[in-house]
């Protein structure tokens, strides 16, 4: 019999899930069929999770095979969905119906870098097969071409690029992009627009980072050993082996990151680290110093690096809880596991019965791994230029990532306040809010979407983001005999 709170939530749950799928549903009518079949791709992938949230809060445990079969049956009806969105005419296709608004148009500028005869020349890179150009204004240090999209985003854009170089080399970049009105439109922007390399002083920064960074982590292993490291450094020895677990995480994160963008001739900034006195370390900030040719680039770089540090720390839990035993170096009380959804399942799944004591013995592996998993969740928020932010960014366009950046720092700021006994939240959201809250800038090609594939693979990264983050309600973990 459910109380009073359970329904509540029940029903709390059915209703926001409601408002959202009537919303999607009025914002895809008016773009016709392919509208609706991309609304029918958002609802496969949320329903599996609706139906699991809502069977908890009936007191109904959906194990890890249903769970696992929920998100196959959803993926495949993705994909289906998918083919049926390429299959539509080329009409319906050419241009991608949700607007993704990479810039807010300007009135004219007068300062303009571009000469005329320069110009004349770039006009001459358009025609009735690749982009029609029918209007040209002055924008900022460069020139905005309005016309029509005359085939395939990405192939345009080879195409018109390959024509503005062989006129006048590097001297000038070519955007594809879409207007607020969500029309196709051509960009040119002098080559002084370009990211700029990290200067001395930034290095000098970075480095100061990764020395403070250092000393976080090894004063958050201190401390998960029972020993305050900046009141007693004779004892920095215990701490090393812990924080170099930690390093073994952020590290692999930020080779993910170097290894794809290397893959994909992108030059990447050095990391600043973060330092966290409760976590060892907030992950890094890496800034691009090449532009991104494509959605699909910003994509495969921003999800490298949570890839391998969440498999890697996923993978440490794991081994971390199969070697725990009676005696193990660390004693945690069972209620520490209701902190997080996935932890706290995976732990019951391995240890069995005795979650349900009072002390769980464990293996610092588990820790680190705990540890390396917060790291990649908070670095997986979809967030301005954090990796999730990117992922949504480059799945969904600029337009729609604005609104779920903002409406995301909006309520990590709201959930760190009413929880001031967890300051990790409001220590990031604050770091986020001076320093990450901004998108990633437009790459030259804008238009074309990630294919489906990439889609799921970000979307379950956001998932697995919040199984870490949201932790288990009294009730739930009692029925999964989590605690005493």
């Amino acid at each position: 019999m459910l109380n009073s709170s359970e329904t509540s939530t029940f029903i709390t749950i059915l209703i926001i899930a409601l408002v959202i799928l009537i919303w999607g549903y009025n914002r895809s009518r008016p773009f016709g069929k392919l509208g609706i079949i991309s609304w029918l791709q958002s609802v496969v992938l949320f329903a599996p999770w609706l139906i699991f949230f809502s069977f908890l809060t009936l007191g109904i445990y959906i194990n890890i095979i249903g769970i696992l079969l929920l998100l196959v049956l959803s993926i495949i009806a993705y994909m289906i969905l998918g083919r049926s969105l390429r299959n539509l005419g080329p009409e319906e296709t050419l241009i991608p119906k949700q607007p993704q608004e990479i810039v807010e148009l300007e009135t004219p500028t007068p300062t303009v870098t571009i000469p005329e005869a320069d110009l004349q020349s770039i006009r001459g890179i358009f025609g009735i097969d690749t982009f029609f150009a029918t209007e040209t204004i002055s924008y900022q240090e460069g020139f905005i071409f309005k016309g029509n999209l005359r085939g395939e985003p990405q192939t345009v854009h080879n195409q018109l690029s390959e024509k503005l170089k062989k006129l006048v080399g590097e001297k000038y970049r070519l955007f594809l992009v879409e207007n607020g009105e969500g029309k196709p439109t051509v960009i040119l922007l002098p080559n002084s627009r370009d990211p700029q390399p990290t200067t001395l002083a930034q290095k000098n920064l970075a480095l100061a980072l990764l020395v403070a960074t250092i000393a976080t982590s090894l004063e958050t292993a201190g401390l998960l050993l029972g020993f305050d490291l900046f009141s007693d450094f004779g004892r920095y020895a215990e701490a090393i082996p812990i924080s170099l677990g930690l390093w073994l995480i952020l590290g692999m994160h930020e080779l993910g990151h170097l290894f794809v963008a290397k893959r994909h001739h992108i030059r990447l900034s050095l990391p600043f680290f973060l330092p966290s006195w409760q976590i060892g370390s907030f992950g890094a900030i890496t800034r691009f110093e090449s532009l991104l040719p494509n959605r699909q680039i910003l994509f495969d770089i921003a999800f490298a690096g949570p890839a391998t540090g969440g498999l890697i720390s996923l993978l440490l839990i794991i081994i971390g809880l199969l070697l725990s035993h009676q005696g193990s170096l660390f004693q945690i009380p069972s209620q520490f596991f209701q902190g997080s959804f996935l932890v706290g399942t995976l732990a019951k799944i391995i240890l069995g019965s005795s979650m349900s004591q009072q002390v769980i013995d464990v293996h610092p592996l588990t820790l680190i791994g705990w540890l390396g998993l917060v790291i990649t969740a908070l670095n997986l928020l979809p967030i301005g230029q954090l990796d999730g932010g990117r992922m949504v960014q480059a799945i969904y366009g600029r337009k729609i990532a604005r609104r779920i950046s903002l409406t995301s720092l909006i309520i990590l700021l709201l959930v760190a306040i009413i929880n001031p006994a967890n300051p990790i939240l409001l220590y990031w959201g604050i770091l986020i809010l001076f320093l990450q809250r901004e998108l990633e800038r437009p790459s030259l090609n804008e238009i074309s979407e990630v294919d489906d594939t990439r889609a799921v693979l970000g979307l379950l990264a956001l998932l697995l983001m919040l199984a870490t983050l949201i932790p288990l309600s009294p009730s739930l973990a009692g029925r999964l005999g989590i605690g005493s």
